[in-house]
C-alpha cells in the first residue's frame, strides 16, 4: 500500500502526458479523475488550459484497463462541457477511438460514450459524428452497432432534424435493414421511425421502402400507423445555448410549465426532393436511341422513343446538364400530327419539370408558348396531359407569375375560347400557389387583364377569370380589385363577392382545422426526459421507467450545462413517464427473496400446503400481517405476485379463494396507487371468479376495486380481450352483468365509448347464449341512460328482434343528461374525450366523403344536380350516424353556404334543413368548422315565405341543440340590426329567443341583445314591437340586477322605461333620456339616419305612451346625479392610444358615408374618453342637445386644447357624422365650432396627422357643394384655413377627387378652390400642372355655373402660366379651345386694365431671379415663399429671435414662427424636419457660415468646425429626401437650399477637412447618383441642379481631405448595391448604371491623381496604400488579368494612381507600408506592382533607384538592399539624400525634392547635408539653402508645396533634361513617353546649353501651357445630358487639364509655367556663366 501511494503521489509531479499514459493503471485512473475536476472548473470555454487537454482523449478513451476508460470518458465529458466549437479540432480522432473501443464495454462505459459522442453534436462537430457513425455500424460485431445505432436516434431526437442532416441517416439505414441481428434491425426501424416524426413519412417511405425486404416494409407499415409529425428539439447546439441565457433563466422560474417554443423551432417538412440523390438520365437517354427513334416516320416508334425519355425523366431528382437539344425536340413533338405523339411529349416535359425545377426555367419559358396554343385541342387525354404539365412547371419553381406574364396576355387574346378559359384556369392554379408577395408584385398586370376577360362571349372564359379574380383577392385582399370592382355591374359585382367570400371561408377552415392539428401534435410530441434506445420506438417497447432503465437514466450525464442538467431533474420528477403495464416474469423463489422479512416464513409455507385447512389460516394470517403493515404501498407489487403464484387463482377451496379476493381488494383500495400490472397479473383469474356463483359477488367487488384504482377504461380494455376469448360462456354472460353496474357507478366519461358498443355488438348481440344477448341488452340500456337515443344509430344493424328488446330496456334506462358518477377513481386518468354524455360518442372522419364532384355539384347550373349534391350530403351524414367530425368540412360549408342564395327556392330550405343537420352531427365544433354561415342562415329569415321563415328557425333549432346560445347571440344582432330583414323576419327572431330564453334560469350574455330590442321597441311594425317587448323582459330576467345596472346607460326610447320599471319599481325616465328614442344602428347610411329625426324630436303621442307620469322626486335624483358627472374631467385622455386608433383609420381619399358598424365603434369611443353628459349631448338625436354639447366644447376648447389633439380623430369623425346629417341649425353650429378648433391647433402647432386628414377632408371636400349658401361659404372658408393650416400638396388630392363627385355643386367649390390655390400659392406646388386638363375638361359639361368655374379657374392659371398653360389642356375639343382662347383674350383685357403685365410675366421674373441671383435673392422679393407648401403657419418673418419650447404632440421638426432660434435648433430642424420644413434651418446654416467666413480672426469657424461632420452627414441624408419629394411634383426649392449650404459648407477648408470619412462616402455617393439619375432634367429647374452638383462635386474634391477623398473614391469603383440607387430597375438597367457610376469616380480620382505633384504631402500614403492594397486583393490576379484584357476602368486608374505616387516617392514608396500585410503569402499584389513601376520609371531614366530595382525583400520597408551592410543606416540616408538632390534638379520635382531635403533636415538633425554637396556648385547650393528657408517659413504659415511656386527653376535643370507626367493609360507604364520639351530641343539640333535653346524652351512652355490659363472649370457632368463622355483615361497628359474639373479659376503653379521676359533671360544667362564650373553627375 505504501508503495502504490509513493508511485501515486509521484505522478502527480509528472506532465499530464507521462500521467495519463503511465504503466500503473492507478496512475491513470487518478489521472482521469483529476483530469475531469479540473475541466469541471473552468468556467471560461477559451480557457487555454483546455486546449492542452484537447490532444490527450485520442488515447486515454481507448485504455485497455475497463475502470480507467470509464474514468477517461468522465474526464472528456467534462472536457467538452467546459469546451466551445474550437474544440472540433480533436473530434475526429477521439470520436474514432470511441467507436472503436468504447461502444463494446460495460454498460456505463457505453452510455457514456454515448453521452461524450452527443457532446461532440453540441460543438458542431457534426460531420466527424457522422463518419465516426458510418465506420461504428459496419462493426462485425452486433454488440456494437447497437449503441452506435442508438446514438444516432438519440441526436436526432434531441437536436432534431435542422442539425442532422436526415440525408446522411438515410444513407446508412439500409445497410442496417439487412443486418443478421434482430437487435440492430429493430433500432434501426426506431432511428426510421424518428426520422418520420422530424421530416414525415412520404419522404421516408420513398427512399427507404424500395431498398426494404417485404416483410420489413409491412412491419414498418404498422408502426408508422400510428406516428404523427410536430417534433421539437429538446437539446440547442453550444452556439444556440450561448444565444438564449434568458429563455434558460425564465425555465429556471418556470419549472414545469408549459413553455413556448420559438417559432424558428418549429420543425418543418423537409421537400423529399432536397434528400434525394440525383440522376443523370442522358447517358441512358443517349444509349437507348432516343435521338434516331424521334426521327421516324412512323409515329408509334416515335412515341416509344419519346416514352423511353418519360420514362428516364420520372425519377424524383435528375442531375442537371443540357437539355436544351432534348427541348428543341420536345417543342416540334408537341405539334405532332399525331397526338398520342404530343401526349406522350407533354408529359416528359412535365417529367423532366419536376425532375430538374429551377434547372429547368429556361427550356420551360421556352416550350411555354407552344403548350398554351396547343390547349386548343379538344381531346381530353390532351387537355389533361397540358393541364398536369403546365401545374408542374409552375408547381416545381420552373416559372413564376412575372415570367408567364407576356404568354398568358397572348393566349388571353386567342381567337379559340378553350385556350382562353384553359389559360385562365392555369393562371388561377398559378395564383393560388404562389406567395402574396410576388402577387403583390405581378397583380397590376393581372387584374386588368382578367376584368377585360369577364367581358368575353364564352361563359367558360368568364368564369374562369372570375376564379382569377378570387385568388387574388384571396391572397393579397380586395384593396387590387377596388377599382376595378367599380366598373362592373351589380351582377357580375355580387358573382365576384361571393365567389371570394367562399374562397375565404374555405381557408380559414383549413387554417383552423391545421392549426388544430398542430395543436394536437403539439401536445403529443411532449415527453418525459427518459433516456431512449432506438428500439424502443417500436409498439410494445415504448420508453418505460423500469428498474434498470430509471437507474439508468438516473446515472446518465447529459450534455450541456449544469444547469441544464438541474432544470432536467426538476423537469423529470414533475412529468411521470407512461407506466409499464406488462408485467414481467418472475418465479416464486425470486418473489420470497424480495419478500425478506415482509411476510413470515411459516405464512408462505403454509399457503404453499396441499391441505386447504393450512392454506386457509395461512391467509387469514397473510391479511392480518398486510393490515398491519405501515407503508403498504411500496409492497404492492410484490404481495400481489406472491398471492398469484401461491395459492394462485386456480385453488379448489372456495373459502381460500374468497380470502385471496378480498385480500387483493383490501390491498388495491387502500393503495394510494395500485399499479396497472396488478390488476393484468389478478383480472384473468377475478373474471373467471365471477363466472362462480360462490365467489361472484367478491370478484365483482374486486374489479369494482380496481376500476376506483386504474380507471373503468382500462379494465374494460382487459376484460374485452378475456371474455371475448374464454371457453366458459358465465365468463362473458355474467363479466357483461359486471359492466352494467360498473356503468351506473363510474359513467361513461372513462371509456372508449366505440370499443365498447363494437364489442356489444359484434361478440354480445352475437352470442348463442341467451343469458349473454340480455347482460348485453342491458348494458345497452345502462348506456342509453348517460349517451341518450344517439346510441341507436350505432346499432341499426342489429336484427329487429333485438331492436325491440333494446327500445324496450331504452325505456326502462331514459335519457338522464350528464349525471354525476357515484364512484370516482383515485388517481387522474387520461379521459378519451372531453366529457361524459352524448360528445362520448364516436365521430366519424366524413373528408374522404367529400368529394370533388360532390362539390361541384353545389355549383351545377342543373338543379337536379345541386339536389341530388345536397342529397348525397344528408346520406354521409346518415352513414356516419350523425356523429361526424369537423376535419375537411371547410368546403363542404362553403358549398352550402352558396346554395342559401339559389334561385330556387325549395333547393334553399333544403339546405337550410341539410345544414341544421350538420351542426347536430358535428356538435359545439361546428362554430368553429362553418366559419360565419349562421349569418347566412339568417338571412333567409327575410324572406317573405312563412315557410322559408320555419325552416331557417328549424336549422337554428338544430344549431341551437349543438353549440350553447352565447355562441349564436353576435350573429342574431347582426341580423337583427340588418335593414334588409323584414318586419316578419325580425318578429319571428325575437320570438325564437323569447322562447329560448324562457327555458334559462341565468344567461348573462343576453344583455347584448338588450340594445337591438330597444331599437325594435321603435319599429313601424306594432308585431315587431310586441316581440321586442317580449324578449326584453326575458333579457331583463336572465340577465340579472348587477348586469343591468352597467349597461342601463345603452338603452333608449320606450325600451329604458321598460326596463327601469322591472329594475327600479316606480322609477320615472328622465325627459333627456326620451328624446333618444330613434338612436341606434342604422344599416343604410348616415345620410339616411335623419329622416326620421330631422326634426329632432318624436312625436308627443309616442313619448306619452312611453313614459309613465310620476312626481318630481327622480328629477332631484337627476339633478345630483349630473352634478356628479360635471364635477368631472371634459375629456378622459388616460388610457387613450391614439397610434392604435389611426392605424385601422383606411387611407382613402374618395369619401364614403359612414356604415353602422363605424357608427357603433364611434360611439364607443366617445363614452370611453368623452364625459357621461357631452356624450351623451353630442350622440342624441336631438338637434337641440347635440347644439349644447357643441357650446360645452367650444367654451372648453383654449383649456383642453392638449386633450382634444389625443382625442382628435375621434371629435372628426363625430364632424363627419354632422356633415352627413340635413338639420341646418346642428350643421351651422358645427361650422361655427370648426374654425375655432383649427385656430386652437394653430396655436399648439399642431399638424393633422395623414389618419386625421382622411377622416375629416373627404367628406369636407363632397360636403362642399351644400344646397344652402351660408353654409357653402363657411365650408369654403374652413377648407382655405385648413390649407394653409395643413398643407397644400397633401390637401390637394382631396379637392381633385371632388371634382369627381355627382354633385355639380361640389365640383363648382372644388375648381373654384383650385383657382384661389393657384392664385395663392403659385404653380409650384405637387401635381398641379399635371391634374389642370381635369379643370379644362369640364368645360365641355352641360351646366353652366361648372362651365363658368372652369373657365375662372384656367384664366387664373393663364395670368400665372401665360401660353405655357396650353401643354396642360389635355385633348380639348375645338369648341373647348374656343371657348378658352376667348376667356384668355379676357383676362388679358382684364389684367392691362389693372395694369397687371402679360400673362406668365411674372413666374418668368421669378424664375430668371432665381437662375441668376440664386434663391435667396427671390426669396427676399417675397414670391419664392408661396412656390412651395410650407410649414404648418405661414412665418410672417425669418428672423432668429426667441427659441420656442418643444411641445410633446409637436414634432421636434417644426420651429417656432419666427423660425429656428439658433444654430442647434436649426440642425434638429434639418435632421428630423420635411424637406419643405428645414429650408428655414438651412437658411440660419448658410448665415452663420457666412458670417463666420467673414470673421478675420477665424474664432468663428473654429467653433463651427466641431459641427461641422454632423452637420454635412445631415445634408448628405436630406439630398435624397429633398429629390425624392420634388421628383414627386413638389418644388425644387429645398434641392436648391440643399446644395447651396453644402457648397457654403465645402467652400471653407476648415470646415471641409473636418468632415470624416464615412459621411464624405454617403454624401459623395449620394451626389452622383443623383448626378447620374435620368429623372434629374426632367425635374424642375433640372438643368440648373444639374449645374449645382458638378459645381459642388468639385468643390468637395478641391477642399475636402485627400486621403479621404482617395480612399472613397477607390472604395467606390466597386459595384453598387442595387438598393442604392434611387429608382428601382432590372439586373441589365443596374449593371448599366453602374459602369456609368464607376466612369464617374474615375474622372474624379483623375482629377485628384493630376493635382498629387503639388498635393502629395497633404496625402496620408499609408492609408491610399492600403485602400489600393485591399481593392486589388478583392479582385484577385484572375479577375485582374480578365479586366486587363477588357481595357477596365476602375482598374486602369487604381493602377494609375499607384504609379503616379511610384514615380514621386520612388524607393521611399516602400516606407508607407505599414498599413499593408507584407508578410501574407502570397505576397500581395500591390508588391508586385510597385516593383514593376520602380523598374519601369528607373529604364525610362524618370525615376533615381536608391537601391536595386525590383527586389522581393519587402521585410523591412525602409532598406532597400537585400544584404545591408553594418553600417546600413548612414548608405541608406546618403541614397536618399541623393535621390532628393536629384529630384531638386529636375524642374518638374524640384519643390518637392526642397520639401523631401526639408523634412529630412527635421528628422536628422545632426547629419549636414551640405558635405555631400562638397562638389556642387555654390549657386546650387545656395538655390538650396534658399529653397529650405522659403519652406520652412512656408510650414510655419500652415501652407504646402501647391501655395509656394518657385519662380526660378533650380539651375541644374538647365543641363538636365526632365520626363513629363506619364499618361493615365496602363500600357505607358511598360513604354513610358520621354518629355515633349526635351524631343523638341533634340529635333531642332539645338544646344541646351546656350541662351537660343532656353529661349526657344521658354517658348514652348508658354504655349503647351497657355491652354491651361482658363479660369472656367468644366463640369464632371454635361448639364443637358446624362450620357457620360467618351473615356478620358486615353488622352494625353498635356490635355488633362482641359478635361478634369478644377473649382480654382488660377491653375496650379505645377500645371502652369509664366512665360519669362528679356531680363529674366539674361539673369538666367548670368547664372549659366556661373555654373559651368560645376556638376551633379558625380553624385
Amino acid at each position: 500500500m505504501a508503495e502504490d501511494e509513493k508511485i501515486l503521489k509521484d505522478a502527480k509531479k509528472l506532465p499530464w502526458e507521462d500521467r495519463l499514459a503511465h504503466k500503473n493503471w492507478k496512475v491513470r485512473n487518478e489521472a482521469n479523475v483529476d483530469l475531469a475536476s479540473v475541466c469541471d472548473s473552468i468556467t471560461d470555454p477559451k480557457d487555454p488550459r483546455l486546449r492542452d487537454f484537447g490532444h490527450l482523449f485520442r488515447k486515454t478513451v481507448a485504455d485497455s484497463n475497463a475502470p480507467v476508460q470509464e474514468k477517461a470518458l468522465d474526464a472528456l465529458v467534462a472536457f467538452l462541457k467546459a469546451a466551445d466549437a474550437d474544440a472540433g479540432r480533436y473530434a475526429k480522432e477521439v470520436c474514432d477511438a470511441i467507436a472503436a473501443k468504447c461502444l463494446t464495454g460495460r454498460p456505463k462505459t457505453v452510455q457514456k460514450a454515448q453521452d461524450a459522442l452527443l457532446l461532440w453534436v453540441e460543438l458542431e462537430a457534426v460531420d466527424v459524428f457522422l463518419d465516426t457513425l458510418e465506420k461504428a455500424i459496419k462493426n462485425k460485431v452486433a454488440k456494437a452497432v447497437v449503441p452506435a445505432v442508438d446514438v444516432m436516434f438519440l441526436a436526432i431526437s434531441e437536436f432534431g432534424s435542422k442539425i442532422i442532416p436526415p440525408k446522411r441517416i438515410l444513407k446508412m439505414l439500409p445497410e442496417l435493414f439487412d443486418h443478421q441481428d434482430q437487435n440492430v434491425r429493430a433500432s434501426a426501424k426506431g432511428v426510421t421511425i424518428e426520422l418520420c416524426r422530424w421530416i414525415g413519412k412520404d419522404p421516408v417511405k420513398s427512399i427507404l421502402f424500395e431498398k426494404m425486404r417485404d416483410t420489413m416494409k409491412k412491419e414498418l407499415e404498422a408502426e408508422l400507423a400510428n406516428v404523427s409529425g410536430g417534433a421539437k428539439p429538446s437539446r440547442k447546439i453550444r452556439s444556440e445555448q450561448d444565444k438564449e441565457p434568458e429563455a434558460e433563466a425564465s425555465s429556471d422560474v418556470i419549472g414545469n410549465g408549459p413553455t413556448e417554443e420559438p417559432v424558428a423551432d418549429a420543425p418543418q417538412e423537409i421537400d423529399e426532393y432536397d434528400l434525394m440523390d440525383p440522376v443523370d438520365i442522358l447517358t441512358p437517354l443517349e444509349k437507348s436511341g432516343f435521338w434516331e427513334g424521334v426521327k421516324k416516320t412512323k409515329w408509334l416508334e416515335r412515341k416509344e422513343a419519346v416514352a423511353e425519355l418519360t420514362k428516364l425523366a420520372s425519377t424524383k431528382k435528375i442531375a442537371p446538364g443540357d437539355f436544351s437539344e432534348i427541348c428543341r425536340t420536345l417543342k416540334k413533338l408537341i405539334t405532332d400530327v399525331n397526338l398520342a405523339v404530343a401526349v406522350e411529349a407533354i408529359q416528359a416535359i412535365g417529367n423532366l419539370a419536376r425532375g430538374l425545377r429551377t434547372h429547368f426555367s429556361a427550356s420551360s419559358r421556352f416550350m411555354l408558348p407552344v403548350l398554351l396554343e396547343k390547349l386548343k385541342e379538344k381531346k381530353p387525354t390532351v387537355a389533361e396531359a397540358l393541364t398536369q404539365t403546365l401545374q408542374a412547371m409552375y408547381k416545381a419553381g420552373c416559372l413564376n407569375l412575372v415570367d408567364i406574364i407576356e404568354d398568358v396576355k397572348t393566349a388571353v387574346k386567342n381567337k379559340v375560347p378553350l385556350v382562353r378559359s384553359l389559360t385562365l384556369n392555369w393562371l388561377t392554379f398559378c395564383l393560388e400557389t404562389s406567395n402574396k408577395a410576388l402577387i403583390l408584385k405581378a397583380h397590376k398586370e393581372y387584374v386588368p387583364l382578367c376584368m377585360e376577360c369577364l367581358n368575353d362571349g364564352t361563359p367558360d372564359v368568364r368564369d374562369a377569370s372570375f376564379s382569377a379574380l378570387a385568388a387574388i383577392a384571396k391572397s393579397v385582399g380586395m384593396r387590387p380589385l377596388e377599382k376595378s370592382l367599380e366598373k362592373l355591374d351589380d351582377v357580375r359585382r355580387k358573382k365576384l363577392s361571393e365567389m371570394i367570400a367562399s374562397s375565404g371561408g374555405e381557408s380559414a377552415s383549413t387554417s383552423s382545422v391545421q392549426s388544430s392539428v398542430g395543436g394536437t401534435a403539439t401536445v403529443n410530441s411532449e415527453a418525459p426526459v427518459v433516456r431512449k434506445s432506438a428500439a424502443s420506438m417500436l409498439s410494445g417497447k415504448r420508453p418505460a421507467l423500469s428498474a434498470p432503465a430509471s437507474k439508468k437514466a438516473g446515472t446518465a450525464k447529459t450534455g450541456g450545462s449544469k444547469k441544464d442538467a438541474a432544470v432536467r431533474n426538476e423537469s423529470s420528477k414533475s412529468v411521470e413517464p407512461p407506466e409499464d403495464v406488462e408485467p414481467a416474469e418472475m418465479g416464486l423463489e425470486e418473489i420470497e427473496n424480495r419478500l425478506g422479512s415482509l411476510v413470515k416464513t411459516e405464512t408462505i409455507s403454509q399457503l404453499k400446503s396441499s391441505v386447504w385447512k393450512e392454506r386457509l389460516e395461512a391467509t387469514l394470517s397473510l391479511k392480518e400481517e398486510i393490515e398491519g403493515l405501515q407503508e403498504l404501498d411500496k409492497s404492492v407489487e410484490i404481495l400481489v405476485r406472491l398471492l398469484c403464484a401461491v395459492p394462485g387463482w386456480n385453488d379448489k377451496n372456495v373459502q381460500v379463494q374468497q380470502q385471496v379476493i378480498e385480500i387483493i381488494t383490501y390491498i388495491s383500495s387502500t393503495a394510494a396507487k395500485f399499479p396497472k400490472k396488478c390488476v393484468v397479473l389478478c383480472i384473468t383469474g377475478a373474471s373467471e371468479r365471477v363466472a362462480d356463483i360462490k365467489t361472484r359477488a367478491s370478484a365483482m367487488k374486486c374489479l369494482t376495486a380496481f376500476c376506483e384504482a386504474v380507471g373503468p377504461g382500462f379494465v374494460f380494455e382487459r376484460l374485452y380481450k378475456i371474455m371475448n376469448g374464454h371457453k366458459n360462456p358465465k365468463v362473458l354472460s355474467e363479466g357483461l352483468l359486471w359492466m352494467v353496474s360498473a356503468v351506473d357507478d363510474f359513467g361513461v366519461s372513462l371509456l372508449k365509448l366505440k370499443d365498447l358498443i363494437d364489442f356489444c355488438k359484434d361478440v354480445g348481440l352475437q352470442s348463442s347464449t341467451a343469458a349473454t344477448r340480455n347482460a348485453t341488452i342491458k348494458l345497452l340500456g345502462a348506456l342509453h341512460k348517460f349517451v341518450g337515443p344517439d346510441i341507436k344509430g350505432f346499432l341499426n344493424d342489429v336484427k329487429p328482434a333485438l331492436i325491440s328488446a333494446l327500445d324496450t330496456e331504452y325505456e326502462k334506462n331514459p335519457f338522464e343528461g350528464t349525471v354525476a358518477p357515484k364512484r370516482v377513481v383515485k388517481t387522474s386518468v387520461s379521459t378519451s374525450t372531453s366529457g361524459g354524455g352524448l360528445d362520448s360518442l364516436p365521430r366519424e372522419d366524413i373528408s374522404s366523403k367529400i368529394t370533388p364532384e360532390l362539390l361541384k355539384g353545389f355549383e351545377s347550373p342543373d338543379w337536379k344536380m345541386r339536389l341530388e349534391s345536397i342529397e348525397a350530403v344528408n346520406k354521409i351524414l346518415e352513414e356516419a350516424n350523425k356523429r361526424i367530425q369537423p376535419t375537411g368540412t371547410g368546403e363542404l360549408f362553403g358549398g352550402l353556404r352558396g346554395r342559401l342564395l339559389d334561385s330556387n327556392k325549395n333547393l334553399v330550405m333544403q339546405t337550410l334543413t341539410t345544414i341544421g343537420g350538420v351542426a347536430s352531427a358535428m356538435g359545439p365544433t361546428v362554430e368553429k368548422a362553418s366559419k360565419g354561415i349562421l349569418s347566412d342562415v339568417l338571412k333567409c329569415l327575410g324572406d317573405n315565405k312563412k315557410h322559408m321563415r320555419e325552416c331557417t328557425l328549424a336549422a337554428l333549432d338544430l344549431w341551437l341543440g349543438a353549440v350553447h346560445l352565447d355562441k349564436m347571440i353576435p350573429y342574431i344582432i347582426i341580423a337583427l340590426t340588418d335593414g334588409k330583414m323584414g318586419a316578419e323576419g325580425r318578429k319571428d327572431l325575437f320570438d325564437w329567443l323569447t322562447k329560448q330564453l324562457a327555458g334559462l334560469s341565468d344567461f348573462v350574455d343576453a344583455i347584448h341583445l338588450l340594445k337591438p330590442a330597444s331599437t325594435a321597441m321603435t319599429d313601424k311594425s306594432a308585431d315587431v314591437r310586441k316581440a321586442a317587448e317580449g324578449c326584453i323582459s326575458e333579457i331583463v330576467r336572465v340577465s340579472g340586477q348587477e348586469t343591468l345596472e352597467k349597461n342601463i346607460k345603452n338603452i333608449q326610447g320606450p325600451a329604458l322605461a321598460l326596463v327601469l320599471e322591472k329594475v327600479r319599481p316606480g322609477f320615472v325616465q328622465e325627459p333627456f333620456e326620451s328624446s333618444k328614442a330613434t338612436a341606434g344602428p342604422v344599416s343604410k347610411g348616415v345620410s339616411k339616419v335623419s329622416k326620421s329625426t330631422s326634426n329632432g324630436t318624436l312625436k308627443q303621442g309616442n313619448r306619452s305612451r312611453a313614459l309613465p307620469t310620476k312626481g318630481s322626486r327622480p328629477d332631484q335624483i337627476t339633478s345630483v346625479h349630473d352634478i356628479a358627472i360635471q364635477s368631472q374631467s371634459l375629456l378622459n385622455t388616460k388610457d387613450s392610444n391614439k397610434e392604435d386608433r389611426e392605424r385601422l383609420v383606411v387611407r382613402r381619399i374618395k369619401f364614403e358615408e359612414l356604415r353602422p358598424e363605424q357608427i357603433q365603434d364611434l360611439e364607443n369611443d366617445m363614452m370611453k374618453y368623452f364625459r357621461e353628459d357631452l356624450q351623451k349631448r353630442l350622440m342624441s338625436p336631438d338637434f337641440k342637445k347635440q347644439v349644447d354639447g357643441l357650446d360645452i366644447l367650444q367654451k372648453a376648447l383654449p383649456s383642453l386644447s392638449k386633450d382634444i389633439i389625443e382625442v382628435l380623430d375621434i371629435l372628426l369623425r363625430w364632424f363627419v357624422l354632422q356633415l352627413c346629417k340635413s338639420n341646418t341649425t346642428c350643421l351651422l353650429k358645427v361650422l361655427e365650432v370648426l374654425p375655432e378648433l383649427f385656430n386652437t391647433l394653430k396655436d399648439e402647432e399642431y399638424c393633422l396627422t395623414e389618419a386625421e386628414a382622411a377622416i375629416f377632408l373627404p367628406c369636407l371636400a363632397e360636403k362642399l357643394g351644400h344646397n344652402i349658401e351660408k353654409v357653402r361659404e363657411k365650408m369654403r372658408e374652413l377648407m382655405k384655413q385648413i390649407i394653409q393650416a395643413y398643407s397644400v400638396a397633401k390637401t390637394y388630392p382631396y379637392i381633385l377627387e371632388g371634382l369627381r363627385s355627382k354633385n355639380n355643386r361640389t365640383r363648382i367649390e372644388c375648381t373654384d378652390l383650385i383657382g384661389y390655390l393657384l392664385e395663392t400659392c403659385g404653380t409650384e406646388i405637387s401635381g398641379l400642372l399635371k391634374y389642370l386638363n381635369m379643370v379644362a375638361s369640364l368645360t365641355a359639361e352641360r351646366d353652366g355655373e361648372l362651365r363658368k368655374a372652369a373657365l375662372n379657374t384656367m384664366a387664373t392659371g393663364y395670368k400665372i402660366l401665360g401660353d405655357d398653360i396650353w401643354r396642360y389642356v389635355g385633348k380639348l375639343t375645338d369648341a373647348q379651345k374656343s371657348m378658352l382662347d376667348d376667356r384668355f383674350k379676357w383676362k388679358v383685357k382684364e389684367m392691362e386694365k389693372r395694369r397687371e403685365g402679360r400673362p406668365g410675366d411674372a413666374r418668368a421674373a421669378l424664375r430668371r431671379s432665381v437662375r441668376d441671383n440664386g434663391p435667396e435673392v427671390a426669396e427676399q422679393s417675397g414670391d419664392l415663399s408661396q412656390t412651395v407648401p410650407g410649414p404648418l403657419f405661414p412665418r410672417q418673418n425669418y428672423g432668429i429671435s426667441e427659441q420656442i419650447p418643444e411641445r410633446n404632440p409637436v414634432p421636434r421638426t417644426i420651429a417656432g414662427v419666427n423660425g429656428p432660434a439658433d444654430w442647434n435648433e436649426a440642425l434638429d430642424i434639418i435632421m428630423f424636419g420635411s424637406p419643405e420644413q428645414s429650408v428655414e434651418g438651412m437658411k440660419v446654416v448658410c448665415h452663420e457660415l457666412a458670417q463666420a467666413s467673414n470673421d478675420p480672426e477665424e474664432s468663428a469657424i473654429d467653433e463651427l468646425v466641431k459641427d461641422s461632420d454632423g452637420l454635412v452627414s445631415c445634408l448628405a441624408n436630406k439630398v435624397a429626401k429633398t429629390f425624392d419629394v420634388s421628383l414627386m411634383g413638389a418644388s425644387s426649392r429645398s434641392c436648391k437650399y440643399v446644395l447651396n449650404t453644402l457648397m457654403q459648407t465645402f467652400q471653407n477648408k476648415k470646415l471641409a477637412h473636418a468632415v470624416k470619412e464615412g459621411t464624405l462616402e454617403s454624401l459623395i455617393t449620394e451626389l452622383l447618383l443623383w448626378l447620374l439619375d435620368e429623372r434629374v432634367p426632367r425635374m424642375e429647374d433640372g438643368s440648373q441642379l444639374l449645374k449645382a452638383l458638378n459645381v459642388l462635386m468639385l468643390k468637395i474634391l478641391d477642399n475636402a481631405d485627400r486621403t479621404s477623398s482617395f480612399v472613397v473614391l477607390i472604395s467606390l469603383l466597386r459595384p453598387l448595391d442595387p438598393s442604392r440607387w434611387p429608382s428601382p430597375g432590372t439586373a441589365e438597367v443596374y449593371a448599366v448604371r453602374n459602369q456609368k457610376f464607376s466612369d464617374l469616380v474615375v474622372k474624379c480620382l483623375i482629377k485628384l491623381t493630376k493635382l498629387l505633384q503639388s498635393t502629395i504631402y497633404e496625402v496620408e500614403l499609408d492609408r491610399l496604400l492600403q485602400s489600393i492594397h485591399v481593392y486589388l486583393q478583392e479582385l484577385g490576379m484572375e479577375e485582374i488579368r480578365r479586366r486587363a484584357g477588357a481595357d477596365d476602368k476602375p482598374l486602369r486608374m487604381v493602377k494609375t494612381v499607384l504609379h503616379e505616387l511610384v514615380k514621386l516617392r520612388g524607393a521611399a514608396i516602400k516606407g508607407h507600408l505599414s498599413l499593408v500585410p507584407i508578410d501574407m503569402r502570397p505576397q500581395p499584389i500591390i508588391l508586385a506592382y510597385i516593383d514593376l513601376n520602380l523598374e519601369t520609371l528607373a529604364a525610362a531614366r524618370m525615376l533615381t533607384s536608391t537601391g536595386p530595382v525590383g527586389q522581393n525583400h519587402w521585410t523591412d520597408s525602409t532598406a532597400n538592399t537585400p544584404s545591408p551592410p553594418p553600417n546600413s543606416a548612414d548608405v541608406q540616408l546618403k541614397q536618399e539624400l541623393g535621390a532628393i538632390f536629384k529630384k531638386i534638379g529636375d524642374k518638374q520635382t524640384s519643390t518637392i525634392g526642397l520639401y523631401d531635403l526639408y523634412h529630412i533636415t527635421k528628422s536628422y538633425p545632426k547629419v549636414d547635408i551640405f558635405s555631400q554637396l562638397q562638389n556642387a556648385s555654390e549657386a546650387f547650393r545656395t538655390y538650396i539653402r534658399d529653397g529650405l528657408a522659403q519652406v520652412e517659413k512656408n510650414a510655419a504659415a500652415g501652407r504646402t508645396p501647391s501655395s509656394l511656386p518657385l519662380s526660378t527653376p533650380p539651375p541644374s535643370s538647365l543641363a538636365l533634361p526632365s520626363p513629363d507626367i506619364p499618361s493615365l493609360d496602363v500600357k505607358p507604364l511598360m513604354n513610358p513617353k520621354s518629355d515633349s520639351y526635351t524631343e523638341e530641343i533634340r529635333g531642332s539640333n539645338i544646344n541646351p546649353g546656350t541662351l537660343d535653346a532656353i529661349r526657344e524652351r521658354m517658348r514652348t512652355m508658354q504655349l503647351a501651357t497657355s491652354g491651361s490659363l482658363e479660369s472656367v472649370s468644366k463640369p464632371l457632368m454635361p448639364t443637358n445630358d446624362n450620357n457620360i463622355p467618351v473615356d478620358e483615361q486615353n488622352i494625353p497628359p498635356s490635355q488633362m487639364g482641359e478635361e478634369a474639373p478644377h473649382a480654382h479659376p488660377h491653375p496650379h503653379p505645377q500645371q502652369v509655367v509664366l512665360p519669362m521676359d528679356e531680363k529674366a533671360l539674361s539673369g538666367l544667362q548670368a547664372r549659366m556663366e556661373r555654373l559651368k564650373g560645376g556638376s551633379l553627375e558625380h553624385m
